[in-house]
């Protein structure tokens, strides 16, 4: 009896294995396995996310921020806005647009390479190339058939986000220096349906370079095509404070070059044209004068004297 002892129980730990692998057999045979009283997830097809990982995220659409223009301020700076009010300024500049725009949408032998890029600058500073850059892209926001994007490329002494009244943070800079970023994470979206602005960026000690590089270059060449109807108004420093304005130059099919009457001197001029000769088709406006040739006629039909 002692002799069989370890025998028999041997006996029974085989037959107790054999009985618990007969019954994890037939609880695998139509339907889902269990172990030890739980449910134990059937085999994921090839190919199908595992059970325990969470399910794939699809990556969200890069959109722009929106911001509102303060028309207010605008208007009592008098400067040209969306109202149906009409204005002498805003006259003024539907002159001004008109032979852009025809240039703009010109063919034949008469198109320009990239004529919907226009530039906006000066000689010096403070003779009012922001203010007509600003002013122009307003007025051709009243078009029915055409968009604008204004860019404040004065990436020194950027001024395009304070003039509208909005906070700027990241812009044209950041998105040339940063291969990460994308068109629509710097630009904003305004509450005029028409206007788009891409703000100057943070400061950059290589603006200059950054402005003159490949992905600039790539950048202004899809800008330029990529939407028929979209003019683009680029706000430049002033020619002979900056080598960005030579720079820009080389991009663009227009250039709007603005004399302050009475401040512009003829040389400064003529050295301020000659750094942006690249451009071939320069426009001269002329600000702040007291009056020139039939201008006198907007202000009494408007009762407006400034």
């Amino acid at each position: 009896m002692a002799g069989r002892g370890p025998t028999r129980q041997r006996a029974s730990s085989i037959e107790k294995a054999a009985e618990r692998l007969a019954q994890l057999s037939r609880l695998r045979i139509g339907g889902a396995p269990q172990r030890d009283g739980e449910a134990i997830p059937p085999e994921p097809a090839e190919g199908a996310p595992s059970p325990d990982l969470p399910a794939p995220v699809a990556a969200s659409p890069r959109t722009s921020r929106k911001v509102s223009i303060d028309l207010e301020a605008m208007r009592l700076s008098g400067m040209v806005t969306v109202s149906s009010e009409r204005s002498v300024i805003a006259e003024e500049f539907r002159l001004i647009k008109r032979p852009l725009l025809a240039k703009v949408f010109a063919t034949g032998q008469d198109k320009i390479r990239h004529g919907n890029l226009i530039m906006v600058s000066s000689a010096r500073p403070g003779e009012g190339k922001t203010f007509c850059a600003v002013n122009l892209a307003m007025s051709i926001a009243l078009e029915r058939d055409l968009t604008v994007m204004l860019v404040d490329a004065d990436v020194a002494k950027p001024s395009i986000a304070d003039t509208l009244g909005f906070e700027a943070d990241r812009g044209l800079i950041d998105l040339i220096a940063d291969d990460g970023l994308d068109l629509a994470d710097v630009l904003v979206r305004t509450d005029i349906d028409k206007l788009t602005v891409l703000p100057a960026g943070r400061p950059h000690l290589l603006a200059t370079e950054l402005l003159a590089s490949d992905r600039m270059e790539r950048l202004v060449n899809e800008i330029a095509v990529r939407y028929s109807d979209r003019v683009v108004i680029f706000d430049s420093p002033p020619v002979l404070m900056s080598s960005a304005p030579g720079v820009l130059a080389t991009y663009v099919g227009q250039i709007v070059f603005v004399v302050q009457a009475e401040k512009s001197s003829e040389s400064s001029v003529d050295a301020a044209l000659g750094l942006i000769s690249s451009c071939r088709d320069v426009a001269l406006v002329l600000n702040r004068a007291r009056e020139l040739g039939g201008m006198d006629r907007f202000s009494a039909y408007y009762g407006y004297d400034r």
